[in-house]
């Protein structure tokens, strides 16, 4: 089955608020990646390994609340993003 990697402009209006981002996770919970929503983003997030099907973990906030450090995955592997980047990143619900 293959894995779409960007939501669509059609879909973004229809969903609304109802989908949730990596920026939205609270410390400590758990989601899984479902697919990137900008494209010009992609690239970059997709090399760092937020892949679709990827398991992300919220381990901390700055204390302004930007950037973020993810947990991607079983291997621990920690990625620090802004919040604007991480609010890129749709989760699966």
């Amino acid at each position: 089955m293959p894995v779409a990697l960007f939501r669509r402009s059609a879909q973004s209006v229809a969903a609304g608020a109802a989908r949730r981002t990596a920026k939205d996770l609270r410390v400590g919970e758990t989601g899984t990646i479902c697919c990137l929503e900008d494209p010009e983003m992609a690239l970059k997030l997709l090399e760092m390994g937020c892949v679709p099907g990827v398991k992300v973990r919220l381990s901390g906030r700055a204390p302004l609340g930007d950037p973020l450090m993810l947990v991607l995955g079983d291997e621990e592997y920690t990625l620090s993003v802004r919040a604007s980047e991480a609010a890129t990143i749709l989760l699966k619900e």
